[in-house]
């Protein structure tokens, strides 16, 4: 006996549910997708560039076949920044059908177009389980409070080890090691914070200062040292 969520919104264990091939469930329902309009969603896919030098996370959200918002997020190719502008601009209004036949100027979005199809037209979307799914703005819930995206940046060599450049926290100021050379914490400042403390009013160093933060066992360091020099910093 199958347990399943009808189009009626309630649990049945009915053994007559036949499922065919246009079943999907979208927005905490199941519907039958037959046309653009039927689709509805929101959801992300992932691109790169033929060269692979570049990637874009792309999310959207779709109200009966309808792009509301587009959200475009681009790493590793200054280029594509410009091509995620204007992807920005094309997007909102088009059919996702549509946008899947469109170029969006960028190999990297346009993959990740492609990617993004592929879910939401298979029911694969973050607004599944979601009555009547994710208003208009989610994308930015996506960023957190700052709008900036989540980007992670890492450098090692076999020579020196890792240093960390870039977390979610923000721009890494400065690593915490031990006396093994072995990292225990880190140093930051949150750009974000700190730009809006300075359209508050605050003064450069005072919204720099507000806008630090640390994390880990950065107290019990032996010494700090600037990730991107290898320059030692002062302890305090």
């Amino acid at each position: 006996m199958a347990l399943w969520y009808n189009t009626e919104g309630v649990f049945s264990t009915s053994n007559e549910r036949s499922f065919s091939s246009y079943d999907l469930f979208s927005e905490a329902k199941w519907i039958q997708a037959k046309e653009v309009k039927d689709i509805s969603g929101f959801t992300h896919g992932v691109g790169w560039c033929a060269p692979q030098q570049g990637a874009c996370k792309l999310s959207l959200n779709i109200k009966e076949g309808i792009i509301q918002e587009a959200l475009v997020e681009t790493i590793g190719c200054s280029g594509m920044t410009h091509s995620a502008a204007m992807a920005s601009e094309i997007l909102p209004g088009l059919t996702v059908l549509e946008a899947l036949n469109t170029d969006l100027v960028c190999d990297a979005i346009n993959t990740a177009m492609r990617e993004l199809f592929l879910q939401i037209v298979y029911g694969r979307s973050q607004s599944a389980f979601s009555e009547d799914g994710l208003p208009v703005g989610a994308g930015l819930e996506d960023l957190g409070k700052g709008l900036r995206s989540q980007v992670g940046t890492m450098y090692g060599t076999l020579k020196k080890g890792p240093r960390y450049l870039e977390m979610a926290e923000g721009y890494v100021t400065g690593i915490a090691l031990d006396a093994d050379n072995q990292i225990i914490g880190y140093k930051f400042v949150s750009l974000g914070k700190m730009t809006d403390f300075i359209k508050k009013g605050d003064d450069p160093n005072t919204a720099y200062a507000k806008a630090c933060g640390q994390y880990g066992r950065v107290a019990d360091a032996v010494k700090i040292i600037d990730p991107r020099t290898d320059k030692e910093l002062e302890l305090n």
